[in-house]
């Protein structure tokens, strides 16, 4: 299972994030830093509003979603590439995961001590992103020395890990995350096996206050936490090409006992229409490369995870090797047809059920019934 690590530096939330995200409370979350010393680790059922419309249409007895992992992990402050608070295990957490959460303070709460004294999103995150460009940077360069005597003896092999280290080193030593350097597929192949703590994809989660959570909803453009928003959302574009979620993880946090149809009446009481616990885990299925494919029927509608691209002979894999194995065709139909239609009769009365074959590409939200014989 694919994991996702909570980070930041301390007091800004990760903790608190981290129970909503779960729906626990056992991951102390506490006002002094390092609160978090070994890391946390839930496994978070994905948010599917299709699965209950297909469990309609089918009568399904059960319903089961998708999952993910995720991590919480110490806070880090400025010098932990050189070992500073506990820079050497939060770096070492972090290589562990396939993607980062960074969690950035965008509330003011005087009660709440912040390591720097004022709230500055933007210093923030760059505090975190040069810690690890700095830890890349000093195990990158050790493995370029460590290559030379191969690259001298001639090896190609080498020679190409050498040539991408110095290009990496370049990016890096410019202060730029190695996610958003210009290599090619085979390049990245390549640097993978790196394990550079910047090549990990990075999601922000601006974390705000229950009363800036229903004035930025209501519209309200003088809010002070809509502007530090509007800073993270410009910086997570034009450095790291990708995005900023908004949540409130105090509000979330404490409606984490509450039933999933009362939480959602509380949070539209605030004038909100999701839950930013929702679709931060949905941005994060999504960051990691994951797709879903479903299947329905009277005895469970489920939800199934498959990597972006995969074709129909390893989708059906997921479900038991003898499918893949024995695999003839995939009965496809997509998952807005069939809820448009309201049934798989008529769906296949409209011409929407097809048959796929091998070289079929899964996409997200089929709905697929396997053929196979073993």
């Amino acid at each position: 299972m694919l994991s996702a690590g909570i980070v930041g530096l301390p007091n800004v939330g990760k903790s608190t994030l981290f129970n909503a995200v779960a729906r626990t409370h056992k991951a102390p979350a506490e006002n002094y830093p390092f609160c978090t010393i070994d890391p946390n680790i839930g496994v978070v059922t994905v948010p599917d509003p299709r699965l209950s419309k297909l469990a309609e249409i089918s009568h399904s007895q059960k319903i089961v979603p998708t999952a993910i992992e995720f991590v919480d992990i110490a806070g880090l402050v400025k010098g932990a590439s050189t070992g500073e608070g506990l820079g050497n295990q939060f770096l070492s957490h972090i290589r562990e995961v396939d993607a980062i959460v960074q969690v950035v303070r965008c509330f003011e709460n005087s009660d709440i001590h912040h390591v720097s004294g004022t709230i500055d999103p933007v210093r923030d995150i760059e505090v975190v992103n040069t810690e690890l460009v700095l830890a890349d940077l000093a195990s990158l360069q050790k493995r370029k020395d460590r290559l030379q005597k191969e690259v001298r003896a001639g090896s190609k092999i080498a020679k190409i890990e050498d040539e991408i280290s110095e290009e990496l080193l370049l990016h890096l030593d410019a202060g730029k995350p190695a996610v958003t350097a210009k290599l090619s597929s085979e390049e990245k192949t390549v640097a993978r096996g790196f394990f550079l703590l910047t090549s990990k994809p990075t999601i922000f989660a601006c974390n705000v206050a229950e009363l800036d959570l229903a004035a930025i909803s209501s519209g309200e453009i003088d809010n002070r936490a809509l502007n530090h928003i509007n800073r993270v959302q410009d910086y997570a574009r034009h450095h790291f090409a990708t995005e900023a979620v908004v949540i409130s993880a105090q509000i979330e946090s404490e409606l984490v006992d509450l039933r999933e149809n009362e939480a959602m009446e509380y949070l539209r009481g605030l004038g909100v229409e999701d839950s930013g616990v929702h679709a931060l885990i949905r941005a994060v299925y999504h960051l990691l490369g994951l797709r879903t494919f479903l299947t329905t029927g009277e005895k469970e509608t489920r939800a199934w995870t498959i990597h972006a691209g995969d074709k129909a002979p390893t989708a059906a894999g997921v479900i038991h090797s003898d499918f893949e194995r024995g695999f003839i065709a995939a009965e496809t139909v997509s998952y807005d047809d069939l809820a448009a239609l309201g049934s798989l009769a008529k769906a296949r009365e409209a011409g929407k059920l097809r048959l796929e074959g091998k070289e079929y590409v899964v996409r997200d939200g089929d709905v697929i019934f396997f053929r196979f014989n073993v």
